[in-house]
């Protein structure tokens, strides 16, 4: 009997959007992050990830710079307003049918993302799955820092952490389905029995056509 596993990126395949990008504009409106450069920071950082090209330390010591005096408790009050006022908006209606059907379904389905796991975990919890993973950070007096802790799910490691999230369950799960837009997923594109390409980028669109991967055209 067959017994899929659905996975998902999440910025810009279950979105419309980098929802660590609309993260940090939320910080900016806030009045939080209140580098003046920060949004160009950010972009410019962004360009190198869309290239596959970013170094995930120094991204994340500049995004959490400005939530490391924060209480976490604070952090996810934010999260929160941010998932309602940015985020939920922007979600595609064709994830949004996908998610639906899988779950009447009973199929498993699982977000990994290289955006910071308090965000990933929040976002999936509204949108009704309960394995979320991404990039861990370690505390220091109840505040995020930037360093990480674990695997990062950026790259090889998106394999890596699902491939021990795998070990540690009862379920053999027959077949795996990955959804993404972008490059830097290409590990795992190549460690699923399926890869569906979203809005791929132009380094994954190439690569899919030669993999003959799905590719997938989705809008608001």
């Amino acid at each position: 009997m067959s017994k899929p596993l659905y996975v998902f990126d999440m910025d810009e395949t279950l979105f419309d959007a980098d929802c660590a990008v609309l993260w940090n504009e939320f910080l900016v409106e806030q009045g939080i992050a209140m580098q003046p450069d920060f949004l160009d920071q950010d972009k410019r950082l962004m360009t190198l990830y869309a290239e596959g090209k970013m170094d995930m330390e120094d991204y994340l010591e500049f995004s959490i710079a400005p939530l490391t005096h924060v209480p976490t408790e604070r952090v996810q009050q934010w999260v929160e307003q941010c998932i309602d006022e940015k985020i939920l908006s922007r979600l595609f209606p064709q994830a949004q049918t996908l998610l639906a059907d899988l779950k009447r379904d009973d199929i498993q389905t699982i977000i990994i993302s290289a955006s910071v796991s308090f965000l990933v975990e929040a976002i999936a919890k509204r949108l009704g799955i309960d394995v979320a993973m991404g990039i861990d950070l370690e505390l220091k007096q109840n505040s995020f820092t930037s360093k990480i802790k674990g695997i990062a799910t950026y790259r090889e490691g998106k394999v890596a952490k699902l491939a021990q999230w795998l070990s540690a369950q009862d379920n053999s799960y027959t077949e795996i389905h990955f959804y993404t837009d972008s490059i830097n997923d290409r590990p795992l594109c190549e460690f699923a029995d399926y890869a569906y390409l979203v809005n791929p980028c132009p380094a994954l669109k190439a690569l899919g056509e030669k993999q003959g991967w799905k590719q997938l055209k989705w809008s608001l």
